[in-house]
């Protein structure tokens, strides 16, 4: 007569019965996970059912169980992967593994931002956090903005609302303060800081301080009819026109690209694409306007026609 090993009916149901839950997974749009932490508690019902079947079919006196040690082993196994699961999930681990593997990199359009200008604002700052910008002068009484932001997230819906949760603006006394933020992110291992391009429009006539923090900038003055400082900006492009009436200014800047500049202090006998500090200035027409750029990687200048 064969005899009944306890472990091997358990363990041959808990397969067909995962494997059946798994194949409908699919269609029910479940996740493994999911799956697991639902399905452990049903191995030890199964094994007990079995148990307690045995011992009634038994005609036996005092019947003896006997195991099938390598299937109680792979039942155990399975059982242990969906406890580990379960306590994963409660401690909101497998919350973040299946947000990190459900992230894609999505593109948003940046709320728009204007605030009106007069003529008590005199001068406008702008902080920046590292992001790239783009600043051009215009007539328009208003400081405005545009542009894109790219994130990796496993949200469909974009991360800014409206303005201010990029940017803040504050008038004190005749200045305009702008001060980015950093787009909002969980801190992890695997979270990475996204992306902006902003494009800033500032009214020509007043004056422009920028606040850099090692990103890029463009500069397009256009009809700039006041002075713009920059600073602590990685890398700097400034597209001026060839009969514009302005000064462009650099302190310290270790690479120059463009033939117009003049080299005003560099030890003798350097090149102006040598190594080290420059400071150089390039002039259109009177030079009545100046761009004064310190602290810089890089200055590019583009002179169009």
């Amino acid at each position: 007569m064969r005899t009944w090993r306890v472990g091997t009916f358990s363990m041959g149901a808990s397969l067909i019965f995962l494997g059946l839950f798994l194949f409908f997974s699919k269609f029910l749009g479940l996740k493994l996970a999911e799956v697991l932490m639902a399905w452990w508690p049903v191995l030890l019902v199964v094994l007990g059912v079995e148990i307690l079947v045995y011992l009634f079919l038994s005609r036996q006196e005092q019947p003896i169980l006997k195991y099938d040690f390598l299937s109680i082993f792979f039942v155990g196994l399975i059982g242990t992967t969906g406890i580990i699961f379960a306590v994963l999930s409660s401690a909101g681990v497998m919350g973040k593994v299946e947000e990190v593997m459900a992230k894609e990199v999505r593109s948003y359009d940046l709320p728009a931002f204007s605030y009106k200008t007069d003529d008590s604002i005199k001068r406008v700052v702008v902080r920046s956090v590292g992001y790239d910008m783009t600043v051009e002068a215009t007539e328009d009484k208003e400081v405005s903005m545009f542009g894109t932001y790219r994130v990796e997230t496993a949200k469909k819906t974009a991360l800014l609302k409206n303005a201010d949760d990029i940017v803040t603006a504050n008038q004190k006394g005749d200045t305009l303060y702008l001060n980015f933020k950093m787009l909002p992110d969980e801190m992890g291992p695997f979270n990475s800081q996204g992306i902006v391009a902003a494009t800033i429009l500032v009214p020509n006539d007043v004056k422009l301080e920028v606040v850099g923090n090692n990103d890029s900038l463009s500069l397009k003055p256009r009809t700039l009819v006041n002075d713009w400082n920059i600073e602590s900006s990685s890398a700097v492009t400034v597209d001026v026109m060839k009969n514009s009436n302005m000064t462009v200014k650099t302190v310290g800047v270790d690479q120059l690209s463009g033939k117009e500049w003049k080299i005003t202090e560099e030890p003798k006998g350097e090149e102006l694409d040598a190594a080290g500090p420059k400071n150089a200035v390039y002039q259109s027409g009177d030079g009545k306007y100046l761009i004064h750029i310190s602290n810089a990687y890089e200055v590019k200048l583009n002179i169009n026609q």
